[in-house]
């Protein structure tokens, strides 16, 4: 398996709607030992809002995620999850508020602040043209990796995630599920101190779960901190230290996920703060 523990040496792309910074900060290895040393988030959202027309997305959403852990971001479909995420990342402009990437304002500092990301959103289309090892080495030089640690590592994700026998076949010909897998290594090849990652476990079959699940959690243990949403509260439950249930662009219950149960499993607490079971009425017409 590869050496997942996080790097402090990795340079990332810088989100096109952001201003530069007019310099990298000088100290800044002193200034992160500083906030690992006093425990400051490891992703904090600060008053985030987003507004696509006249539909409120995100509405003045803050979150704190602490270093080290696991945390699920649930909600149902059009919660605002994916933009919530999309906006923490530096992929989305909000209209208002700011993300805090281990202490760095990613907007005010995009640079700086997304050196320390990995991300994985839902439905980015990949170079799709290279072959999986190619793509996973290109990100990691992309990102400031040497080319022969870059095809080292490349190699290691390509075994560990179960791809190795897709040699030279280009990303472009690959499954749903072979395709979600890459990118999920192109996330992880330069050992970032957040990973980000947006349903990972949709069209993955239950071994390469298995898999993927044992490469996150050896992330975390190494001192990385995983930020995920899905819909499978099963999952959630299974893998996560701490949830946020989110509706309407909003957080309605945030903690640990045994406060966040409150003595209930995280399916039936979901089912309480979010509501709308429907129920199937109407369709007599289906029973034979």
């Amino acid at each position: 398996m590869p050496d997942l523990r996080p790097e402090e040496s990795d340079v990332s792309l810088t989100n096109s709607h952001c201003p530069e910074p007019a310099s990298a900060p000088s100290a800044l290895p002193t200034f992160t030992h500083y906030l690992e040393q006093h425990d400051l988030p490891a992703l904090d959202l600060r008053h985030l809002v987003k507004v696509f027309g006249n539909t409120v997305a995100v509405g003045d959403l803050s979150l704190s995620i602490p270093h080290g852990s696991f945390y699920g971001v649930v909600g149902p479909n059009g919660a605002g999850k994916t933009t919530t995420l999309l906006m923490a990342t530096g992929m989305l402009t909000p209209d208002r508020g700011t993300s805090i990437v281990d202490g760095i304002d990613i907007w005010a500092q995009p640079q700086a602040a997304k050196k320390k990301l990995g991300v994985m959103p839902d439905g980015l289309r990949l170079f799709d043209r290279l072959p999986g090892a190619a793509l996973i080495a290109y990100m990691g030089m992309i990102r400031g990796l040497t080319k022969d640690v870059a095809q080292e590592r490349a190699h290691q994700l390509m075994n560990a995630l179960g791809l190795a026998e897709a040699g030279k076949k280009l990303v472009v010909d690959y499954s749903q599920g072979m395709t979600k897998k890459v990118a999920l290594a192109c996330s992880l090849v330069h050992a970032p101190r957040v990973l980000v990652l947006d349903e990972p476990f949709e069209a993955i079959d239950p071994i390469s779960a298995a898999g993927i699940e044992e490469i996150l959690q050896a992330f975390v243990t190494g001192g990385g901190t995983v930020v995920l949403s899905s819909h499978v509260m099963a999952t959630v439950q299974k893998l996560c230290s701490h949830v946020a249930i989110i509706d309407h662009g909003r957080v309605l219950a945030a903690g640990t996920t045994q406060e966040v149960g409150a003595g209930s499993d995280l399916d039936t607490r979901f089912r309480e703060l979010v509501g709308g079971v429907t129920h199937a009425e109407g369709l007599e017409w289906l029973q034979h």
